[in-house]
């Protein structure tokens, strides 16, 4: 998805200047972004998405098309030939890490220390390890160590 693309379909962002609240306008509300942890978790059809988040049929319909429109999923037929299916382009597949950021901040703050809950592992059933960010020079970043410089 280029800039033109995304300046061509979403003209009325709530700031425009800010990458998070352009990145919010796009996959900020809660059904987009389950539709997206389900999508990558494998959900491919209408009927799988609706089964797994139980979305309204016409809010389901509306959040699809909406990701579709902005390069975040893209329809295509399936390999049976007989109904469309969503998958992921990159810019979705690029969406991983804040989904997983999301759920590890849901792991900590959101259930009771005893309390179950699902857990996302690697290819060798490893837990995935916590998602940190690191500064150019190897050390951890948080929010006393990072500001926003914006353009003028």
């Amino acid at each position: 998805m280029t800039n033109n693309h995304t300046r061509a379909t979403a003209l009325d962002w709530t700031d425009p200047q800010c990458p998070v609240a352009r990145t919010l306008d796009l996959v900020g509300d809660r059904w987009s972004l389950l539709v997206i942890r389900d999508a990558m978790d494998g959900a491919r059809s209408f009927n799988e998405f609706q089964r797994r988040t139980g979305i309204a049929r016409n809010i389901l319909t509306d959040r699809l098309r909406k990701l579709a429109t902005h390069g975040i999923l893209e329809q295509r037929t399936a390999t049976s030939g007989r109904r469309q299916e969503y998958v992921l382009t990159d810019a979705g597949r690029d969406l991983l890490p804040v989904v997983v950021t999301l759920r590890q901040w849901g792991e900590r703050h959101a259930f009771a220390s005893d309390e179950a809950h699902s857990t996302l592992v690697d290819s060798a059933g490893n837990p995935v390890p916590e998602v940190v960010l690191i500064g150019a020079d190897g050390i951890a970043l948080d929010v006393d160590t990072t500001h926003v410089e914006k353009d003028r």
